[in-house]
């Protein structure tokens, strides 16, 4: 049974509009992610209960919520600026939503505080204010003030994008690891892909206010339906191209001047325009053709990125990506402008769809 069920949900603006269904399990986390505009956040308005849906209905526990005000949903949200109130320490800022529903009594009031302080580690911060705090410790607090009321539903809108990259990994782990504990349904919304595949378990891609996908991290990444999510989810080459022949479960595809051979896949026949792609870390690069499938081009750039190289090569009509492992032979082959071959298996080639 679904927590969350977003039906036929639609919100209309002048030049852009919102049209999505999402269900959404107990206990797991649902990363909504895409690019600024997409309706990442104006989803989760939706939920909140901060903006009404222009049609549609919003399930929560077999529920219509569509008329229930903002603060009888039971949802707790962590803003992009964290909104601590800064008048109040952080035992008032965590206790406020405890003390807005009235049941509870003063000693179960302080140990809910102490109890989450001490899941995030930090004991002893009672009576420190928002300005005394870091940024990391502000989102922890801030994380701590919206579950603490138990909420049906946990809402993450950005929490991390004000912080350094390092401290963006240790704290989407330890939300990882909070979520997991208390099992809470979460929503948690990103543009950053490699915060949405470490800490989800199942991803709403989302472009132009419409779902492209729905999946796992794993499905998402190797499997994705569209050329826009896979090359919005991770680095991909994306080739366009004919249908030629379909010999023995594949197709010979033509495209420019060069012949691929892709996995066959149904729903195609010879003579029809196809999209496959294939991921950087699948191909490598010679100075002669080395493979089935290869194409011809001048190198552009080397970046050295610690552990693997990325190389940009032009060819005749679009640039192509290979990531190399940096100890190997062939890491920094050739230099900028000169001719190489990129090299990529069959089996590193997937069809998607064009939009």
């Amino acid at each position: 049974m679904d927590k969350l069920y977003l039906e036929h949900i639609e919100k209309c603006y002048d030049d852009w509009s919102l049209s999505l269904d999402l269900h959404v399990e107990p206990g797991e986390i649902m990363t909504l992610l895409g690019p600024s505009g997409c309706g990442k956040t104006t989803t989760l308005r939706i939920i909140a209960g901060f903006i009404h849906a222009d049609a549609g209905h919003l399930h929560l526990d077999e529920k219509i919520i569509d008329d229930v005000p903002p603060y009888q949903r039971n949802i707790g949200v962590v803003f992009q600026d964290y909104a601590l109130f800064p008048h109040m320490n952080v035992f008032k800022n965590i206790a406020f939503g405890i003390r807005m529903k009235r049941q509870y009594s003063k000693l179960a009031i302080r140990e809910r505080v102490e109890e989450l302080l001490a899941l995030v580690g930090l004991e002893g911060y009672e009576h420190r204010y928002p300005e005394q705090l870091s940024g990391g410790e502000q989102q922890r607090i801030a994380l701590l003030r919206s579950i603490a009321p138990h909420p049906d539903i946990l809402l993450l809108d950005e929490p991390l994008s004000a912080l350094d990259f390092q401290l963006r990994k240790r704290l989407r782990q330890e939300i990882k690891n909070v979520q997991r504990r208390l099992g809470i349904t979460t929503i948690y919304v990103t543009h950053d892909q490699e915060e949405a595949m470490s800490i989800s378990d199942k991803i709403t891609v989302m472009k132009d206010g419409r779902v492209q996908q729905i999946g796992s991290p794993v499905d998402i990444y190797q499997h994705p339906k569209t050329d826009y999510v896979a090359q919005f989810v991770g680095m991909s080459n994306v080739v366009d191209g004919i249908i030629r022949e379909h010999i023995r479960g594949h197709f010979l595809v033509e495209s420019s001047s060069y012949t691929f051979t892709i996995p066959a896949r149904k729903g195609y026949s010879v003579q029809d325009r196809v999209t496959f792609f294939f991921r950087p870390e699948e191909s490598f690069l010679s100075v002669q053709p080395a493979s089935k499938n290869t194409i011809g081009g001048t190198i552009v750039e080397h970046e050295y990125l610690g552990a693997e190289i990325l190389t940009t090569v032009s060819t005749r009509n679009q640039q192509l990506y290979i990531v190399s492992n940096y100890i190997k032979d062939d890491a920094f082959i050739g230099r900028e402008t000169t001719p190489v071959y990129i090299n990529f298996p069959v089996e590193a080639c997937k069809i998607v769809e064009r939009v």
